[in-house]
């Protein structure tokens, strides 16, 4: 073993170690590694920051601008809607039904989007039919990582395979080339989620959609002196037969009506406490109403300076992701860490939640330590909200003050950008890179998206991730660390069957994917498995989907995939749903996907 293989593991093995406990940021690891690299000379300066111009990472932050302009545009609230209006099935039914169609659009736009929006329609349903949420959580997380092993274009993860392999000299995957297997494993997760599910906890849905899902808050209308509606019974307001608006009480000089019935009569300045979602309030009438934000969501015991009062604010609401520096922190702490960027307003917390409480009540949240799946309430300015967007480890689920006025023409431009996209890429006209290119220039032109708010919702952890990975896969390649490697394996593996090497490839994968990132396990592990086939006098590719086919399916860790993450924040699940579970399915899919990929030995 040479000097400079001893290097490349110690840069391994403190990498794998700060991701696995999460003691810094994704993105600080990944600079670290570039410097890293640099110092010890296992890669030239050009070659550490090559990763920033890899096809791989350019293409993945062009899918990136291309999922925020449909979502900025109105067409993932098209797709909202329309589920919404799905009958609802029998649970044996709706299980399958759900993972088919989360799998189908995470083939094309982000799984972490998709289960997000997923997340919100299941409690909304199971509020209104009163089934089990997490008796879909989990299948719909599972499906939407399947789904997205579908397709070149998927995940990043299938990018980033494809393109360290170009770089090693093996051969390109085209868009849809490993779709059947894909969607085979996808079958298999699908029936095996359908009948595990019966398994899975159930819970109290009121409680799913108040604490976690609920995006609902109070909001003042005061009657205006001119409205046509003054004279008029409550019931004549348009906004009282929109089910997402509930009026909780009027208060008219100084009285308040806990209880006001439809055939209360409205005079002016009466103001009208709704509780409402952002969406819906943005809709009641700007001339009947003065439209405000209701007081009782301020902090009582902080009262606002004259400064504060002459600012214009939005509120934002932040879920707090594994890693977070919010993580443990009281209210009182969260205050400080914000200091001069946001005012926290209130907590979702599972844990403290009672029905009919409201958690932003000081009382409730003083002592409150905030966990992963949290969401924060916050009150910021509008010029310091980009700061919220760059904060470590959290994601902006909805900031309240955008425009939800959607523009039809430019959500039929942003849908067809991304038929184009896909088109493109999978006839084989242009490349993946050229065709997201084109679908982004074509949203930029037509006025379609805003770089501005592009800067800010931009996932830069990937990004850097990614520029941080990729020369750590140039060193171990000029290093000789993957042939070293592959030869250990060879000679524990002397006198196997390929299949068998070939399924502990999957499985060494799949394990080390539970607990690092999975981009970082696909560049790590993407040159030993060429190395290794080139070791057997085999075809590079089976061996190559074994990696990308293994490093997406973390399904026994709910840290190994974001969307796991998520849904483990909303509570409904326990580690030991991920490992039993989880863990099954990944052996399943481990014996499955090795089968169905030494066919291409077989072929060969």
């Amino acid at each position: 073993m040479s000097f400079e293989i001893i290097l490349v593991f110690v840069i391994l093995g403190v990498t794998i170690l700060l991701f696995a406990t999460e003691a810094l940021p994704i993105d600080k690891i990944a600079f670290l590694i570039i410097v890293a690299l640099v110092l010890s000379g296992l890669t030239t300066p050009e070659e550490a920051i090559s990763g920033f111009s890899s096809p791989a990472t350019i293409t993945i932050l062009m899918l990136m601008i291309l999922s925020i302009g449909l979502e900025e545009n109105g067409v993932i609230d098209l797709l909202t809607q329309s589920i919404k209006r799905l009958k609802i099935l029998p649970m044996v039914l709706l299980v399958p039904a759900f993972m088919l169609i989360s799998a189908s659009i995470s083939a094309f736009i982000s799984t972490t989007a998709v289960v997000v929006i997923f997340i919100k329609i299941i409690a909304q349903l199971s509020e209104k039919y009163n089934f089990s949420a997490p008796k879909l959580l989990m299948p719909i997380s599972f499906a939407g990582i399947l789904g997205g092993s579908c397709t070149l274009m998927g995940t990043s993860t299938n990018l980033l395979v494809n393109s360290v392999a170009k770089k090693l000299g093996a051969e390109q995957f085209s868009f849809f080339e490993f779709t059947v297997y894909g969607l085979i494993l996808l079958a298999v997760g699908i029936v095996f989620m359908t009948i595990a599910s019966r398994w899975l906890p159930k819970s109290n849905s009121d409680e799913l959609v108040e604490t976690f899902i609920d995006n609902t808050f109070l909001f003042t209308l005061t009657v205006k002196p001119e409205s046509k509606l003054v004279g008029t019974a409550l019931s004549d307001a348009k906004f009282y037969k929109n089910p997402d608006i509930r009026v909780l009480k009027l208060i008219r000089n100084d009285i308040i009506n806990d209880n006001p019935g439809p055939n209360t009569t409205l005079r002016a300045n009466d103001k009208l406490v709704v509780l409402s979602d952002v969406k819906a309030y943005a809709s009641i009438s700007k001339n009947e109403f003065t439209l405000t934000a209701e007081t009782e969501l301020h902090i009582p015991d902080e009262t606002e300076t004259d400064e504060e009062k002459n600012n214009v604010y939005s509120y934002v609401e932040l879920l707090i992701l594994p890693g977070s520096e919010f993580i443990d922190k009281s209210f009182s702490e969260i205050k400080n860490l914000l200091y001069n960027i946001a005012r926290p307003l209130g907590i979702q917390n599972r844990k403290l939640f009672q029905k009919g409480m409201r958690l932003n009540l000081p009382k409730i949240i003083k002592n409150t330590n905030l966990q992963a799946g949290d969401k924060l309430l916050l009150k910021a300015k509008k010029e310091e909200i980009q700061h919220l967007y760059s904060l470590d480890n959290t994601i902006v689920l909805r900031h309240h003050e955008e425009d939800y006025n959607i523009n039809p023409y430019k959500r039929a431009i942003s849908l067809f950008a991304l038929v184009m996209v896909v088109g493109l890429a999978a006839s084989g006209v242009l490349s993946i890179l050229s065709s997201t290119l084109t679908g982004v220039a074509l949203l930029l032109v037509t006025d379609c998206i805003n770089l501005s708010k592009i800067y800010k919702k931009v996932n830069w952890q990937i990004i850097f991730l990614l520029a941080g990975m990729i020369p750590l896969g140039i060193a171990m390649n000029n290093s000789q660390t993957d042939i070293w490697i592959s030869k250990l394996l060879l000679d524990l593996l002397t006198g196997q069957n390929n299949i068998i090497i070939l399924g502990v490839l999957f499985g060494i994968t799949m394990i080390m994917s539970g607990f690092i990132s999975n981009n970082a396990t696909a560049v790590i592990i993407t040159p030993i498995a060429i190395t290794l086939a080139a070791g057997l006098d085999l075809p590079a590719k089976p061996f190559i989907l074994a990696v990308m086919f293994a490093a997406n399916f973390s399904f026994f860790t709910p840290m190994g995939y974001q969307t796991n993450t998520l849904i483990y924040g909303t509570g409904a699940y326990k580690f030991k749903h991920f490992l039993i579970i989880g863990g099954l399915l990944s052996i399943i899919l481990l014996v499955v996907g090795t089968l169905l990929l030494s066919t291409m030995l077989q072929k060969a």
